[in-house]
């Protein structure tokens, strides 16, 4: 398994459906930072928002085992192998995040319970 960078491209808000729907002085994710990179491969990385994880995780866990050698989805997504080009599910003020595969070995922290 293979470690995955993830960097914050940027943090947007949707200023239309944040006057109708959200909360008086909404603004942009407070927790992410355009520029901050993470790395990953199973495991949550410290720091990143629990959301955002529950949203990117699946291409995370396919870049580490090796997909995107090739392109994603047939080849009609991301124009770059070993990249994906993700957001949190926040609809109001999502985060987009780029993924890249690396190749530097993943180290597992802890040995398996058995």
């Amino acid at each position: 398994m293979k470690r995955v960078k993830i960097t914050v491209l940027k943090t947007t808000l949707d200023r239309e459906l944040a006057a109708e729907y959200g909360v008086e002085g909404l603004t942009a994710c407070p927790m992410l930072k355009a520029g901050q990179v993470f790395y990953a491969d199973y495991a949550k990385p410290e720091g990143m928002c629990d959301e955002a994880w529950k949203a990117i995780y699946q291409y995370v866990f396919a870049l580490a085992h090796g997909a995107g050698t090739d392109l994603f989805y047939y080849g009609d997504w991301i124009r770059k192998p070993g990249v994906a080009i993700c957001s949190c599910n926040d609809g109001l003020r999502p985060v987009i995040f780029k993924l890249e595969a690396t190749d530097e070995v993943s180290q597992m922290e802890d040995a398996p319970v058995r």
